[in-house]
């Protein structure tokens, strides 16, 4: 077979083409990830240079990760790139976690140095000192624990250091799951009732009703478009959600991206109640004479909930107005309360995923087959069902036998 050849007669190496336009040279490789990757130069002595450093940082890369030097970063990035198979948000989300609560700290750390110790200390600085909650430590924990897991594999390092720490951590702190504790029957009526007759606030009205109606995550509702909402037969279908990350590894700015739903449980089609088919129909009746949105995002539009700006509701602002909403609520009650010489009906800190564990806290108080809740939730795992239900039922347990005592004259 005759050798590649340049414009000029050179013989080109393997993987070393020009290109006839312009007379660019290129160079075409495989990463270790199986992806094909190129790199370009005006002239040969330049690409060649370039290829010779991409070899040799390939080659030290490999090395020091073999020796057990590279830190934990490398090693990270090295697991993430094998997980094609995770969803757009899951993928986003879990880097977003290590980029902005390890990469600059404890990822500096060789991966071979790291001991359980290390592990434990770090969890507790992220607690202790950064404020974070368990259920986002359990998200840090669910990207560093397979990655230690990979090294491990790779026989780099013999064990896994994080192996036992959150359960340590759960013990130390009484919390075993970290799950979100729902609004009481008393504070979720005196925050919808609240939001209803205040001037201010009125506005947000149907989109908490829907929220705290169906259960939904915060993604799947601010995606909501008129097209997935069927008010003949009152049923919503949840097909997409919406993911609000930042894009780009040179910048922190953030904005939104269509994905799929968490999981592929999360695609299901939810009957409407009463209350969130009334102000479904509301909304829509308002903006058939006012206009609706042309917000587009990813190609889609038709979106039901909208600001002022006429984009769609990212979280963070959705938990800026629900504690604007309960610190107004809880000021005007504590006062009320007073002069009606009564206990106040304080609503305590919670965010719109509060909201979501809600309406399942209130779904399992009314429904025994835990199926039907799973997959009115869009659970992928009966287990996650099974924790809300069992929390619930042990919660009912001393109402039920108070009831039992009340109505029965057994003794």
């Amino acid at each position: 077979m005759a050798a590649r050849k340049d414009n000029k007669g050179r013989v080109l190496r393997k993987g070393e083409f020009q290109r006839a336009s312009g007379g660019k040279y290129v160079y075409g490789y495989v990463d270790p990830n199986g992806v094909r990757r190129y790199i370009y130069s005006k002239d040969l002595k330049t690409l060649r240079e370039r290829e010779e450093k991409l070899i040799k940082n390939q080659l030290d890369g490999l090395d020091v990760y073999v020796a057990g030097s590279a830190d934990l970063n490398f090693v990270f990035d090295r697991y993430i790139s094998t997980k094609s198979e995770l969803r757009r948000t899951t993928y986003t989300n879990y880097t977003y976690m290590y980029d902005h609560f390890v990469r600059d700290g404890f990822g500096k750390k060789k991966v071979g140095d790291i001991k359980y110790s290390d592990v434990l200390h770090f969890y507790h600085d992220l607690i202790h000192n950064k404020g974070i909650q368990i259920n986002t430590l359990d998200t840090i924990h669910t990207v560093l624990h397979p990655t230690f897991q990979l090294a491990v594999r790779d026989g780099i390092i013999r064990m896994n250091p994080s192996d036992g720490v959150m359960a340590e951590l759960k013990k130390k702190t009484g919390n075993k799951k970290g799950i979100r504790h729902a609004l009481t029957l008393e504070q979720q009526r005196a925050f919808m009732n609240y939001i209803a007759e205040s001037p201010v606030f009125v506005g947000w009205l149907p989109f908490f009703t829907v929220l705290l109606g169906t259960g939904c995550r915060i993604g799947e509702v601010v995606g909501l478009r008129w097209q997935d909402v069927d008010l003949k037969e009152r049923t919503i279908n949840i097909n997409h959600a919406m993911t609000y990350y930042p894009r780009r590894d040179d910048t922190y700015k953030c904005e939104f991206k269509v994905s799929l739903p968490k999981t592929d449980a999360g695609i299901r089609i939810l009957p409407m109640m009463k209350q969130v088919y009334e102000a479904l129909q509301g909304e829509y009746d308002r903006q058939k004479e006012e206009g609706f949105s042309e917000a587009v995002v990813d190609g889609m539009s038709g979106f039901i909930f909208t600001n002022r700006f006429d984009t769609i509701h990212n979280p963070q602002a959705v938990n800026r107005a629900i504690k604007r909403i309960y610190e107004a609520y809880n000021a005007e009650e504590i006062v009320k309360a007073k002069n009606e010489h009564r206990d106040p009906i304080i609503i305590p800190h919670f965010s719109c995923h509060h909201l979501r564990h809600t309406f399942c806290t209130r779904f399992c108080e009314n429904e025994t087959n835990v199926k039907v809740i799973q997959s009115v939730m869009g659970h992928a795992s009966i287990e996650t069902t099974m924790d809300i239900y069992a929390e619930v039922t042990e919660m009912t347990k001393k109402e039920a036998l108070d009831n039992l005592s009340a109505n029965l004259d057994v003794f």
